[in-house]
């Protein structure tokens, strides 16, 4: 039976039976108005309206959870579907609701992996140019500086290598670079090799004091979990350094039966009431790309919590 129909008999078999009272039951209306059949009439009116009201809140509560869960509904925070409940086209919207939701999850989960790959691509392509191009080219500058520098008079040698000390700093800088965008050593040398290589590199470059603790026996997570892990970390770790004014970050890798968890936390000033960037949605894309769940909190000890929850990869028989 359609909504329309049923709210239409709803009201129908309130308004019958209101009638089918004053037409069959003792009580008449005279003129003028006696006070008992006043109140009489009243209180029928309302009982209508009450039982009217219950029969409807019953009826068209479903359409409210479903207007809470669209308002609520976030494809980066996937959470619980609202229950089918209800009849008729009721139902049947909170089921095509359930089923655009997982085509637009699906959806954005195709397209975030083929631009998170695509990024990774470009990544590779430029780390490879700066090395290859960029670093040869200053290499060689650096070479060109010294053998200038043997052979320039002494009053011009200081200069030359004050020189030779900026193009060598700007050189460093250039790998530091191509190293942040292609994490080699991620795999030559694996996640936990990876993950100390750049809380050394932060901590060498922006001051801070980090303490790093890594469980034993991690499982194999793949090589796009653990890509994943560390490029949660990489972003982590970079926003502390620029944004949280923090002293001390603490990061953790640990493992039980139901997954692998990473956490970093630091003593800065936490999140507050800022809306998320683009920095910390660009980590629950990725998270989603792995069936992870990542959360952001600030922790009673202050500061900020960043949270990757990675499920235990699956065995294939």
């Amino acid at each position: 039976m359609s909504l329309f129909w049923r709210i239409f008999l709803l009201n129908a078999v309130v308004l019958v039976v209101a009638a089918a009272a004053l037409l069959l039951g003792p009580v008449t209306v005279s003129t003028p108005v006696l006070f008992t059949e006043a109140v009489i009439l009243t209180g029928g009116l309302a009982v209508m309206l009450v039982a009217n009201a219950v029969l409807l809140r019953l009826n068209l509560a479903p359409l409210e959870r479903l207007t809470r869960a669209m308002t609520t509904t976030d494809l980066l925070r996937p959470g619980p579907r609202p229950a089918p409940t209800g009849r008729g086209e009721i139902s049947g919207l909170i089921r095509t609701f359930n089923a655009m939701l997982d085509r637009l999850e699906a959806e954005r989960g195709d397209s975030t992996a083929r631009a998170l790959s695509a990024q990774e691509a470009e990544r590779s392509r430029i780390a490879r140019e700066l090395h290859d191009e960029v670093g040869q080219t200053l290499t060689a500058v650096l070479l060109e500086l010294k053998r200038v520098a043997d052979h320039a008079p002494p009053t011009v040698r200081a200069e030359l290598r004050q020189v030779q000390e900026t193009t060598r700093g700007g050189l460093d800088e250039i790998r530091r670079i191509a190293r942040r965008l292609r994490p080699g050593v991620l795999e030559e040398l694996g996640l936990i090799s990876a993950l100390k290589a750049l809380t050394t590199e932060i901590a060498n470059h922006s001051g801070l004091s980090v303490r790093h603790r890594f469980d034993h026996d991690l499982p194999a997570l793949g090589n796009e979990a653990e890509l994943v892990v560390y490029r949660v970390a990489q972003e982590a770790i970079t926003n502390v350094a620029r944004h949280a004014r923090a002293t001390h970050l603490e990061l953790t890798l640990a493992h039980d039966p139901a997954g692998v968890d990473l956490r970093i936390r630091d003593d800065g000033r936490g999140p507050g009431d800022a809306p998320e960037g683009a920095g910390i949605r660009g980590m629950r894309e990725r998270a989603l790309l792995i069936g992870a769940e990542l959360t952001v909190t600030p922790p009673p000890s202050g500061g900020t919590e960043v949270r990757l929850r990675v499920p235990a990869p699956t065995r294939s028989s």
